[in-house]
């Protein structure tokens, strides 16, 4: 079964949207179909009772794939190298996300992490596919 591309990116998003746990999403590399589920308000849908079976696989959160404050970091030290220790120290205490996208803002670079976090998230996903034998399109 060949999957869109897109169908694993809104999986991945909705699931890296919360904390880790809190929503979670299964494809069926059989038929193509994504499970959604969120710990808070409504499922639309049970999930499968046969989950376990091989031919479902969950799909990541962004911190599985190295994509959190790792990623944070890299883009620090490769795009502003100056401020790289500032952004250590925003990374040590809480809140920190809101804050470094803050920083961004004020350096005028937001766009630039954006661009960067996409792209690394897109690799890294396209990977993950390859990695668990997904076939995927576009």
């Amino acid at each position: 079964m060949v999957i869109e591309f897109k169908v694993i990116e809104e999986a991945f998003d909705f699931v890296s949207f919360a904390q880790m746990c809190e929503h979670q999403a299964f494809l069926d590399k059989e038929s193509g179909k994504i499970y959604w589920h969120s710990e808070f308000g409504d499922n639309e849908e049970e999930l499968p009772e046969d989950l376990e079976n091989e031919k479902y696989i969950e799909i990541p959160h962004k911190k599985e794939l190295g994509l959190g404050k790792d990623l944070v970091l890299d883009f620090a030290y490769e795009q502003l190298s100056n401020e790289a220790n500032e952004i250590e120290l925003i990374f040590r205490k809480k809140g920190a996300y809101s804050k470094f996208k803050a920083f961004l803002e004020r350096k005028g670079v937001i766009d630039k992490w954006y661009k960067y976090e996409e792209e690394a998230q897109e690799i890294a996903l396209r990977e993950w596919c390859k990695a668990n034998e997904i076939k995927i399109k576009g």
